[in-house]
């Protein structure tokens, strides 16, 4: 059963989602830059604070809480600190493009609790195998929307059908790590809808996965838990798939990623370094 990450500051919320089973809670204090990469985009920006990661443990004490820093910088031991003492079960490292970096936030870390790194730079994409062992790594989760800025293409799920996600999973499991990746909308909407993205988690056999906004919208037409179990139902059926059919499912999955790219304007950023 795939971890379903709910992104969220609403104890209430919080509370319900605690409430079901494999979810993941999770509180964004990452400002550093990121106005400025997703300028001009529908994007979440988050404005969770430190108080936020105190008030979500109190209300779901039990379930598991991750907490996502800045960028490794000067502060990050003090923001490691902050964090843990309200609460955080997991850390998550954004944007970093050096192993160094993700070895000295572990080490910052120091074992007290599992540490995600979230792969969004092109470098490293380029680098994953020095710094996939790193000690102190438990997951390594692939964010499609910076990642596809990055790397200069124009549709978040174009490096799913490129193979660069199925070589991060391979690696992540050839070093027993946790693996996950993206967001997931609701199973019939989304560009690419929700179905398709749970068909290729579960191709890859991805644990992780992050809720999109559709799952809370007010205008949404059955509420967050009936949502949720509608994708529960569909994760039962995807599993019960044959060999032949998950790989029917994946290249008609990569066309349409394709399809759908070739109408978009190309960003401007370039591709170097992320080939296998």
């Amino acid at each position: 059963m795939l971890e379903l990450i709910q992104i969220t500051a609403d104890p209430a919320l919080a509370r319900r989602c605690a409430a079901l089973p494999e979810m993941r809670l999770f509180v964004d204090l990452e400002r550093h830059g990121k106005a400025e990469r997703q300028a001009g985009r529908n994007s979440f920006i988050s404005t969770h604070t430190l108080d936020d990661v105190a008030a979500v443990r109190a209300a779901a004490p039990e379930a598991p809480l991750m907490v996502r820093l800045n960028p490794w910088h000067a502060g990050t031991p003090g923001e490691v600190e902050a964090a843990l003492a309200r609460g955080a079960d997991r850390l998550m490292l954004p944007m970093f493009r050096e192993p160094r970096e993700l070895s000295a936030f572990c080490a910052c870390v120091a074992g007290r609790v599992p540490v995600t790194a979230l792969l969004e730079t092109a470098e490293a994409l380029a680098s994953i195998e020095d710094w996939v062992a790193t000690p102190g790594l438990d997951e390594v989760f692939v964010g499609l929307n910076d990642l596809h800025l990055a790397l200069g293409l124009r549709f978040m799920f174009e490096p799913l059908a490129l193979g660069w996600v199925d070589r991060v999973a391979a690696q992540a499991r050839s070093h027993g790590r946790r693996f996950g990746f993206g967001g997931i909308a609701r199973l019939d909407e989304g560009l690419l809808s929700g179905r398709d993205v749970l068909a290729e988690h579960l191709r890859l056999g991805s644990q992780a996965v992050i809720l999109s906004r559709t799952f809370q919208r007010s205008d949404a037409p059955e509420p967050f838990e009936a949502a949720v179990a509608a994708l529960r139902a569909a994760e039962s059926a995807l599993a019960r798939r044959r060999p032949e059919e998950v790989e029917a499912d994946r290249v008609r999955i990569a066309e349409q990623i394709r399809a759908i790219a070739a109408q978009m304007p190309r960003t401007d950023a370039g591709v170097a370094g992320a080939s296998a």
